[in-house]
């Protein structure tokens, strides 16, 4: 019986997590079973392009074509944020059809890319299939307060999403690396029946049920948080509060980081030659870390607030930084990796509970696309730093240390809170 007792808290998010998935009667779980696959297809598309673009050139024709690739990465959301967000924001049927598109769409797709994978049509392709997976990530955090039982903490829901994603990336990663042995198109060709699944999955959430006494005031009160919305445009103000900003900046800083780390220690083990096996600790580490993440986030709530665990998850990359600089090796670096992949994973968690709760339905689609743009915009200027500058690793660490410690003093002397928590149907937006 003790040792059971031991268990349960390092399993139990896990458990949790996993049996919510087996529940195909709950909607938590057919979103869960949707988010289980688009991430194992997400993993696959990777796989495939590390292996066509990365690893089957030399150095500096795989740095141009990265450099490429990364700047692709930046437009998907030139067209998710304005034009396609607020579309998500016309109810709840709408993000489900997003949903359902986003995964139908990316199998398709990814039968294009296995044709064209030697040829110049796969980079509009790659493209496509991000823009895609963008709007399925904006869709997704939209969904989640409707996906869940009243009275369920968020922050513990999106860190069971993010569980589910990760054992699902480490699922997938052997059949892929395996497929990969028979070619790159093939393993989008794998991609496309998982993708295809997610599609099924997703035509099973649920339709939303509005009682009809509360229909009408709903579309009035929607209606007018949309008003809003618009006249805060107009002015040049963000459409959420400064808590949400505030909390937006601090995980710019977390993501951030997890593109440099990343394509700084890539090049750096490209150039010195380091062996296959390097870059498959980094990517373990990396997957490990986000894991480990995703499951202190529940346990961590019980204590803190979700402010609380972002400024813990920065601490956590600095000090992870200033050690790997100070001890130096590559060792060290699969541990920053490791680091790194546990912060930001518990900051988006804690990030998205906020914004569900703190701004209102009606405005979450198009929230989530303006996050997600900012988001995206920091990690690929963070990964060209890392693509176009060669930082020798002592270095690379320190400036990921500095950067970290700045962007805590920030977030730390913004305040504890600058939007008080509203119920999801009484908030009320302020005319600026």
């Amino acid at each position: 019986m003790p040792s059971n007792r031991r268990k349960r808290p390092i399993f139990q998010v896990v458990s949790a997590a996993v049996s919510g998935l087996f529940d195909q009667s709950q909607p938590f779980g057919r979103l869960a079973m949707v988010h289980v696959l688009q991430a194992a297809g997400s993993g696959l598309i990777a796989i495939s392009l590390a292996g066509s673009l990365f690893f089957s050139i030399s150095p500096e024709a795989a740095k141009s074509k990265v450099l490429l690739y990364l700047v692709l990465t930046i437009a998907p959301f030139a067209l998710v944020g304005p034009a396609l967000s607020p579309l998500l924001d016309r109810g709840q049927q709408a993000r489900r059809t997003s949903v359902a598109v986003a995964n139908g769409g990316s199998a398709l797709i990814c039968l294009a890319m296995a044709r064209d994978i030697h040829d110049l049509l796969l980079f509009p392709e790659a493209f496509a299939v991000l823009v895609l997976g963008k709007l399925y990530v904006v869709a997704r955090g939209a969904l989640v307060p409707q996906m869940v039982a009243s009275g369920d903490d968020l922050a513990s829901t999106n860190a069971k999403l993010a569980v589910l994603a990760s054992l699902s990336g480490f699922a997938i990663m052997p059949f892929g690396i395996g497929i990969l042995q028979l070619g790159a198109p093939w393993v989008l060709r794998f991609g496309v029946l998982v993708f295809g699944a997610a599609l099924f999955a997703a035509l099973r959430l649920p339709r939303p049920s509005i009682p009809k006494e509360r229909s009408a005031g709903d579309a009035a009160r929607h209606a007018r948080f949309r008003e809003v919305a618009t006249e805060r445009r107009a002015l040049g103000l963000p459409i959420f509060g400064g808590g949400v900003r505030a909390s937006v900046n601090a995980m710019s800083v977390a993501r951030g980081c997890v593109g440099f780390v990343a394509f700084f220690l890539a090049f750096a083990l490209r150039h010195a030659h380091a062996s296959t096996w390097w870059f498959g600790a980094l990517l373990v580490a990396s997957g490990a870390g986000s894991l480990l993440g995703s499951i202190l986030v529940p346990r961590l709530r019980r204590y803190f607030s979700e402010r609380s665990i972002i400024i813990l998850a920065l601490t956590l990359i600095a000090v992870g930084a200033l050690g790997a600089g100070l001890i130096g090796g590559r060792w060290a670096q699969i541990v920053l990796t490791f680091v790194v992949g546990i912060g930001p994973t518990g900051a988006k968690a804690s990030l998205d509970s906020i914004v569900q709760r703190q701004v209102p339905p009606a405005l979450l689609g198009r929230t989530f696309g303006r996050i997600e743009t900012r988001l995206q915009l920091v990690w690929v200027i963070a990964s060209l730093c890392g693509v176009l500058i060669t930082f020798p690793l002592r270095i690379g660490d320190g400036v990921v240390a500095v950067v970290c410690v700045f962007g805590l003093l920030v977030y730390v002397t913004s305040g504890p809170r600058t939007d008080k928590v509203r119920p999801a149907g009484t908030f009320v937006p302020r005319r600026p």
